[in-house]
């Protein structure tokens, strides 16, 4: 096996550890792999290996029984140390401290709007040509969605959620009998996190959810939400300070962040990942509570209703 085929089912491998990483920490807890993926990725590792499948005659299918191993050599050299652990942040990760300015709540805003933009430690530690991405939405709302961390459509637009899950969130919020534009949406990270392969996602470290925190409870101390719907294992646990809360155990259930109304429920990506009915009237009923607490108007096709 090739220096270049190990670095490719390195970076293949990275890549889909990644995933699988972001997807856990949204709550997701099995996978169903068919069988054309399965024949995809197994084409995949014997291009990169040159090992033929070989016929398991009892159960019709095709499997290798070979296990590549990098050497010892070759598993402590540069190159492949790059390949297999994280990525390290970048610039220095000690919370920042500031003041906001007095002002309007527009005014204070586009302060902070600008600072984070222009934050070395941010630029720093974004994806090549991306952008930073910083929250968005109604100044005066009092529902405030907080997700983890930009994915590749958000840093490439610079607005958190508009990729698929950004679209599940939408209807989401159409189903609360609002619109986007009546929320603010936001994110604890303000940059994705790189990874290795340069493709997936991973959740972000504890020092980079210790950077970014200020400039979110900045945005809050602006908006001043009467709720904060928290989104997904990493938001739960960043605005908690507790990293064994899972979300299948505390959704539902009211807590508080800087004095804030908090109710922790499923990222939107795990309902893509999970779509029954299960799944979705839990996110339902979670978000039933939030529009209970705000007194918003509830008809009976609402509380029936299934996202």
């Amino acid at each position: 096996m090739s220096s270049a085929s190990r670095s490719v089912l390195a970076f293949g491998i990275r890549a889909t550890l990644d995933e699988l990483k972001r997807m856990k920490s949204d709550g997701v807890d099995a996978l169903t792999v068919d069988e054309l993926t399965l024949a995809g990725l197994q084409e995949a590792v014997e291009d990169s290996v040159g090992f033929p499948a070989s016929s398991d005659t009892e159960s019709g299918t095709s499997v290798s029984h070979h296990q590549p191993m990098l050497e010892p050599s070759e598993a402590s050299s540069p190159d492949a140390v790059s390949l297999i652990h994280s990525v390290t942040s970048e610039g220095d990760l000690t919370p920042p401290r500031f003041e906001l300015p007095k002002g309007s709540k527009k005014e204070r805003w586009e302060w902070l709007h600008e600072k984070v933009l222009n934050c070395e430690t941010c630029l720093a530690n974004r994806n090549t040509e991306r952008q930073i991405v910083f929250g968005v939405g109604n100044l005066d709302a009092d529902i405030f969605f907080c997700g983890e961390a930009p994915g590749e459509e958000e840093e490439k637009q610079g607005e958190p959620f508009v990729g698929p899950a950004g679209q599940k969130l939408n209807g989401m919020i159409r189903g609360m009998g609002l619109e986007r534009e009546q929320v603010y949406i936001g994110n604890i990270m303000n940059w994705r996190p790189r990874t290795d392969s340069g493709f997936g996602n991973r959740p972000p470290s504890p020092q980079e959810i210790g950077f970014c925190l200020p400039y979110l409870k900045a945005q809050l101390s602006i908006i001043q939400p009467k709720v904060i719907v928290a989104l997904g294992n990493t938001a739960i646990q960043a605005l908690l300070s507790d990293t064994t809360l899972k979300v299948g155990k505390v959704r539902g259930h009211w807590f508080e962040f800087e004095s804030v109304p908090m109710l922790p429920t499923f990222h939107p990506s795990y309902i893509l990942h999970n779509e029954s009915n299960r799944t979705k009237r839990m996110v339902w009923e979670d978000l039933l509570k939030v529009m209970e607490r705000l007194d918003l108007p509830i008809s009976d096709k609402q509380r029936a209703y299934f996202l």
